[in-house]
């Protein structure tokens, strides 16, 4: 198949969730594109309607003025449930809450706490799964933020992403800073580490920040906090205060 674009071509095709929407026999499919550009190839995923006659790129409800495109969204599969990533509650209970955010994003600092706590009053019927997503087109210093944070998991201080979006990292930083030397001074001064530059930029950490935003684009995220409960997404955000009771 080829685009009118004669620099792209695409490459291979694959449905990879179809979904019944409101409007009688019409389905939503996430598509899964191999893409050729520039003798490079790259994976994209996109949404598409149709009705198996006709077919568009989005639909929308005329009375609430929302995208039909915003609510194909797959139910996430158990290997979310990573017990490496569970950071509150129990891994083996029923409740799960799968959260994707960005340490510098006003809206998740608001949030994330509050489901952290929740969770923590709640710790044997709820497990609480974090995933990094840093937007760094809108914050480039979430990506060292990031990988700070991971550092410091694995040296064994724990409830760092409670504390880390607890802390008004402005004092030190701009969400807009680049050098990543910039952002670990203030982080160590911080929170009293002695994290080193090079503990921050190896190959592993930098691929687990990569694997997160994998697992994120895998289901279609693309804005922070997304929120996941019990597989589904939650787009009120406040679905987990009815988890645990």
């Amino acid at each position: 198949l080829n685009t009118n674009n004669k620099r792209m071509q695409i490459q291979k095709v694959s449905i990879i969730h179809k979904q019944s929407i409101k409007l009688e026999g019409w389905y939503g499919y996430i598509i899964d594109l191999k893409i050729k550009v520039q003798n490079k190839s790259i994976n994209a995923k996109d949404v598409l309607f149709s009705n198996g006659e006709l077919i568009t790129t989005d639909l929308q409800d005329l009375d609430t003025g929302e995208s039909l495109k915003d609510t194909i969204v797959p139910n996430l599969s158990a290997v979310y449930y990573n017990k490496a990533h569970l950071i509150a509650g129990n891994y083996k209970t029923k409740n799960k809450i799968v959260i994707f955010s960005d340490p510098l994003c006003p809206a998740c600092q608001a949030i994330v706490p509050d489901i952290i706590k929740y969770v923590n009053k709640n710790p044997k019927e709820i497990g609480l799964y974090y995933y990094h997503f840093p937007l760094l087109r809108l914050h480039p210093a979430a990506d060292a933020l990031s990988r700070l944070m991971i550092a410091s998991k694995e040296k064994g201080i724990k409830n760092i992403e409670q504390k880390v979006y607890e802390t008004d990292f402005s004092k030190y930083f701009k969400s807009s800073q680049k050098d990543d030397e910039v952002i670990l001074k203030g982080f160590n001064k911080e929170f009293k580490t002695n994290i080193t530059l090079h503990e921050i930029q190896t190959e592993k950490i930098k691929d687990d920040i990569l694997h997160d935003i994998e697992m994120g684009d895998n289901v279609l995220v693309n804005s922070t906090p997304t929120i996941f409960i019990n597989g589904k997404k939650d787009k009120t955000q406040k679905q987990y205060k009815n988890l645990g009771k």
